[in-house]
């Protein structure tokens, strides 16, 4: 049951939905107010004590051009039976004699969709990814080296191209392992490569310092006034000639904000861990911020008078 409007009554009323028919009626005047309507919603119900074998969905997943099949591969499943065991040797010995071609492209391109999960990126991020990954590997130089800083690197580069950068640190957090220094190899490795292909430098995405400011700000707690300060002292801050990366300028400017916020304050130790810039890095770099600082910080939120109490470097 439902409401509607119905144009006999010419008012709201309740409405019946056969399902079977896909109509909608109205349950006073009995007009059809609607015919052969789809029925979006799922043609089953799962349940959690139900066994993983008897999965209903009768699709598979779409397809996927970085592929030679285009993701559409048959596999044999496992029968349930009482031969299921014969036949699963028998049928699975001739399944893995087949060579897959892409066998090494799929897991790689599960390896990205983990590490792309676990940083919350999005699904054209991961895509683009996958397509610098396959563009590497067709040309068939990637070989000894370590897989997972290569991926990685995909990965960074990427986000990079998408407007969405992450540091090297946030992308070795999920990298399996790999070091920064390794990502760092990896990605010089990608970028000659791809510049080979194309025959011109790769276009990498100018980074700013306001990419990283809502993340880290969240990764520090600091609330809605404190956050809208921080994004206008970064715009402000790229008018003046400060020879520092755009992550060491953002966790210097959330140093100064944090240090005129009323609410507890938080460390420097505190901001090192949410920002991945080093102690001695941020206090560098609020020097280079400080004589600018009357112009950087929003009045509305910090008073002139405020601002001249900072401590000084």
């Amino acid at each position: 049951m439902g409401d509607a409007f119905c144009s006999d009554c010419k008012r709201q009323t309740e409405v019946v939905f056969d399902h079977s028919a896909g109509d909608t009626v109205c349950s006073e005047c009995g007009l059809v107010l609607e015919s052969h309507s789809i029925d979006e919603t799922s043609e089953w119900r799962t349940f959690a004590n139900e066994s993983g074998d008897n999965d209903p969905v009768r699709v598979g997943g779409p397809t996927n051009p970085l592929l030679t099949d285009g993701g559409l591969s048959t596999v044999i499943a496992k029968p349930n039976g009482a031969s299921g065991e014969f036949l699963s040797s028998s049928l699975g010995r001739w399944q893995n004699r087949g060579s897959n071609p892409d066998r090494g492209l799929i897991l790689a391109f599960k390896t990205i969709a983990t590490m792309s999960d676990r940083l919350g990126l999005v699904a054209t991020i991961k895509d683009r990814a996958n397509e610098i990954y396959k563009r590497v590997e067709d040309q068939k130089s990637s070989r000894g080296r370590n897989q997972d800083a290569l991926l990685a690197a995909c990965l960074y580069i990427a986000c990079r191209q998408e407007d969405k950068p992450r540091t090297v640190k946030e992308i070795c957090s999920v990298a399996n392992g790999a070091t920064k220094k390794e990502i760092g190899r990896a990605k010089e490795y990608i970028v000659k490569q791809l510049g080979l292909e194309t025959g011109q430098s790769v276009e990498m995405g100018t980074i700013h310092a306001g990419d990283f400011m809502r993340r880290f700000c969240s990764n520090l707690g600091m609330n809605n006034q404190a956050v809208k300060a921080a994004q206008e002292a970064v715009q402000k801050s790229e008018e003046f000639d400060i020879r520092r990366s755009p992550i060491s300028i953002a966790a210097a400017v959330i140093y100064i904000i944090t240090q005129l916020a009323e609410e507890k304050k938080p460390s420097l130790k505190d901001i090192s861990g949410a920002t991945g810039v080093a102690e001695g890095t941020i206090r560098n770099s609020y020097k280079d911020l400080y004589p600018h600082v009357l112009k950087i910080i929003p009045s509305w939120f910090a008073k002139e008078e405020d601002l001249k109490n900072l401590c000084s470097p």
